[in-house]
């Protein structure tokens, strides 16, 4: 008998059941991380428009701030009034390009006529800026209005304004400020000043910046009449309301990543409902963790150097405001520590950017390792840090510190395998009270820094009230430098006799630069000298020297004259081209010009001071490598024949037949020297012993006070003459 097969209602509903729950639970886990990976990227997305509109207002920011910098100087203004084109394309037109990349600047007088322009890098006619006036006028009739409101009130505010704006249908930054003395030297009347404009396009490698900084990929540009504007944009919004454009970028989607990622284990473990809703859920806490620590990084980025992982420039001020409110509520005092390594930049161009990388690291760990965990140590830049000491008991705990900071940076660093030894100085300031001011406390600290470094780098050095007045100083001395160099006769030069061994035959002079200040008389020249090279004069007073040189040397039978030149002078491609002009102009060939380089520039792996120094020693022009013995030189150097002449320094010659006797090693130069087949020559000779030495040693120049001081062009013409018309010009050079 055949059996049939029975239906069982209570298995079928029990079937259903179990599939119906198995369904459910796989529909409540797949809407729920479909509803949480919607979730994730609309937060995403709300994000990351708060930072790209973020990241426009930075930008107008940081275009007033740029602009500020030119705009608030007394150079500025007096250039500006008197029309002086050069000037302002070198400071406030061309070179607001060349640096910070604006596009457009005009600068208008007193009754909104421009007076200068640059466009796209180049200077134009003034006239130009009729095309953009309709766009710019608004922003600067505003302007004008803030500056009669602050006279009127009497508040010496700056007025300054920033907008979007279209320039030919292109969205753009505009910044509008009033060109204003940066001191009380000068004065300007109220509705006299004259206003400087800045444009900067908002293009698509402006917004890359902002995207590139919050991790977003794909930034562009969208015009504002745009038929499909995506979600994931922002709108560039003037002031007066009016759209200009969209900032679009591709939207990062965590949450569908995820899904998509998921996908193929979810449909596999559709199989299970529970299988599948505990795995979706081990994913979504995955992906939660995921976004957590993504926003983390970010947000540990946007405080913290990426070389070093110490808090960056923006940590820092909120935790140098954070401890002068501690501060203010009696909870102690603070020291502020502002340190740089020594010649840091010598590393970077000797080794690499490599080599100086993990030096500024190995740094960064000993400074951590060398203060509390409480104290914050910040890297603010290059090789600068900073270091805010909490609590700080008084002055004598900040000194005992700072030596143990500059003895952990003393010792030996392993930068590559290469064994490097690495100063650094440091400038310490403490707050005074409830009143302190976190900018002028780090103003204070980087004062007490230059203080460090004026008196030998290696050192610390705490900030006291007089140090102002040495900065202030300084400042008025480059005005006065500036000033010397547009005109006037303040400078000469005085010229030190060299001798032959025999100390009777004249063989050259060394030109040496005096400058006669009206107030300050006789400033040592190394003094000036080294303002001249920080502010970017040294090019204009090294020429001024040269040409003085060269005419003095076509007056006289010597036969040579030697001129120290800079380190920056060697850098320009063109300064032999104008060096051979000048002599040629003064009639002097150029063998009778030999110039005193540093072993600083032997150092430097630049190929245009190599290529500089081939160039003149090519022309015939001879090359003396100065202060010889006492820094880094290698015999190398010598070897490949790339100087004529060595110097020894005068601070080996000074100690010569004394306690500290230098005979061994000033003997040994002479010798080395001689086996190159360069000439040696001995400066500072001051006593008949010293000569002495140096005569028996072989040496073949002599030069100092023993033979001669500095003389004026007069007398060392009249010597020159003398010494030399009588009888055949006798050489000491064995090259």
């Amino acid at each position: 008998m055949k059996s049939t097969a029975k239906y069982h209602p209570l298995t079928s509903q029990v079937t259903l059941t179990v599939l119906a729950l198995a369904a459910f639970s796989l529909a409540m886990v797949v809407g729920f991380g479909f509803y949480a990976a919607l979730s994730a990227d609309r937060n995403s997305l709300e994000k990351q428009k708060t930072f790209v509109a973020g990241g426009i207002a930075d930008q107008v920011k940081e275009l007033l701030r740029e602009q500020e910098s030119v705009a608030d100087w007394d150079e500025s203004v007096i250039n500006a009034r008197r029309g002086d084109q050069q000037w302002m394309a070198d400071n406030l037109g061309q070179w607001l390009h060349d640096y910070y990349g604006h596009d457009r600047v005009y600068v208008l007088d007193a009754a909104d006529r421009p007076i200068h322009a640059m466009q796209d890098a180049s200077t134009v006619a003034p006239a130009a800026f009729e095309e953009d006036r309709s766009v710019i006028a608004a922003s600067v009739a505003q302007v004008r209005a803030m500056l009669a409101a602050a006279a009127r009130a009497g508040d010496p505010a700056v007025a300054a304004f920033g907008d979007l704006v279209l320039f030919e249908g292109r969205p753009a930054i505009l910044a509008v400020q009033p060109l204003v003395p940066s001191s009380n030297r000068l004065a300007q009347a109220p509705g006299t000043e004259y206003l400087h404009v800045s444009v900067q396009f908002i293009d698509d490698e402006l917004i890359g910046r902002i995207a590139g900084k919050y991790l977003l990929s794909g930034a562009h540009i969208l015009p504002s009449l745009m038929s499909r504007i995506t979600d994931a944009s922002v709108p560039l919004v003037a002031s007066s309301g009016q759209i200009l454009g969209y900032v679009a970028w591709e939207q990062d989607r965590p949450g569908m990543t995820l899904i998509r990622k998921a996908g193929p284990a979810l449909l596999v473990g559709g199989l299970l409902a529970a299988g599948v809703l505990h795995f979706l859920l081990l994913r979504l806490r995955r992906a939660a963790g995921e976004l957590q620590r993504t926003q983390d990084e970010a947000r540990y980025l946007a405080f913290h150097d990426t070389l070093t992982g110490l808090p960056n420039r923006a940590l820092f001020e909120d935790r140098m405001k954070r401890a002068l409110l501690a501060v203010e509520r009696g909870n102690g005092r603070i020291a502020l520590l502002y340190l740089d390594l020594d010649r840091f930049k010598n590393i970077n161009d000797t080794f690499g950017h490599a080599v100086g990388d993990e030096l500024v690291r190995q740094t960064a760990t000993r400074l951590q390792t060398s203060v509390r965990q409480v104290d914050t140590v910040a890297r603010l830049g290059g090789d600068e840090f900073a270091i805010i000491v909490f609590d700080i008991k008084n002055l004598a705990a900040a000194e005992e510190l700072c030596d143990r900071l500059l003895g952990a940076i003393a010792a030996p660093y392993n930068l590559m395998g290469t064994p490097a030894y690495v100063g650094a100085s440091i400038g310490v300031a403490m707050s005074s009270g409830a009143q302190s001011d976190s900018q002028d406390l780090l103003r204070k600290a980087d004062i007490a820094l230059y203080e460090a470094k004026r008196k030998g780098r290696g050192r610390h050095e705490v900030f006291a009230g007089g140090m102002d007045e040495v900065l202030t100083r300084k400042r008025i001395i480059e005005t006065d430098l500036r000033a010397a160099l547009d005109g006037g006769d303040q400078f000469g030069l005085v010229y030190q006799p060299v001798y032959a061994a025999d100390c009777a035959t004249l063989v050259g002079a060394e030109a040496l630069v005096r400058w006669d200040h009206p107030v300050h008389a006789g400033l040592s020249p190394a003094h000036f000298l080294t303002i001249a090279e920080e502010r970017g004069m040294i090019g204009l007073l090294g020429d001024w020297v040269l040409r003085e040189a060269a005419g003095f040397a076509a007056t006289t039978n010597l036969p040579w004259v030697s001129v120290n030149v800079s380190p920056l002078q060697l850098r320009d491609q063109d300064f032999p081209e104008n060096l051979l002009k000048t002599l040629d102009e003064a009639g002097v060939t150029p063998s009778r010009l030999q110039l005193e380089i540093t072993e600083r520039v032997l150092l430097e792996t630049s190929e245009v001071a190599s290529s500089v120094l081939a160039r003149l020693r090519h022309a015939g022009i001879r090359i003396a490598l100065d202060d010889f013995g006492t820094g880094h030189s290698s015999i190398g150097y010598l070897r490949s024949g790339a100087v004529d002449k060595l110097k020894i320094d005068r601070s080996l010659v000074k100690l010569l037949g004394s306690p500290k006797d230098t005979s061994a090693i000033v003997k040994a130069l002479v010798e080395l020297g001689s086996a190159m087949q360069v000439t040696v020559t001995a400066e500072g000779v001051e006593t008949v012993e010293q000569r002495d030495l140096l005569v028996a040693m072989a040496c073949h120049e002599l030069q100092g006070f023993l033979l001669s001081a500095p003389l004026s062009a007069l007398a060392m013409r009249v010597l020159a003459n003398a010494d030399l018309s009588g009888s055949p010009l006798r050489s000491a050079s064995i090259a």
